[in-house]
């Protein structure tokens, strides 16, 4: 019995959050905007799920856009943003598109994706 409580409070333990969660747009400068190439993992785990839903939309179309693909898998996209987002809370010291590319690497490469970039 003292073993399961001990196994319960250090699930507790580890799924709260040491920090206090905070909204995206704490991020951004001034005028509002928040540079998207320069947020942490450490930023993106410590935002609501919410606003780390939203971000985690706006990179996938941004890096769509940039392969002028115009589908969404939406199953895949889920899994690869949860992918993302365990990654980043392992890799609190990278940047999110340190941590996308790991995660589209390493995607295209389980399912034998060849890119222009990686035929060369």
């Amino acid at each position: 019995m003292k073993l399961l409580l001990a196994s319960v409070a250090l699930a507790i333990a580890a799924a709260t959050p040491s920090q206090a969660q905070v909204e995206l747009k704490t991020y951004a400068n001034r005028d509002g905007y928040i540079d998207v190439q320069t947020l942490t993992c450490a930023q993106l785990a410590n935002t609501y799920q919410e606003d780390a839903d939203h971000l985690t939309a706006w990179y996938s179309g941004w890096y769509n856009g940039l392969a002028k693909k115009h589908m969404m898998n939406v199953e895949r996209a889920k899994d690869l943003e949860h992918q993302i987002i365990e990654y980043c809370q392992a890799n609190k010291d990278k940047k999110i598109i340190q941590a996308i590319d790991v995660v589209f690497k390493e995607h295209r490469a389980q399912k034998g994706i060849k890119t222009k970039k990686s035929e060369k």
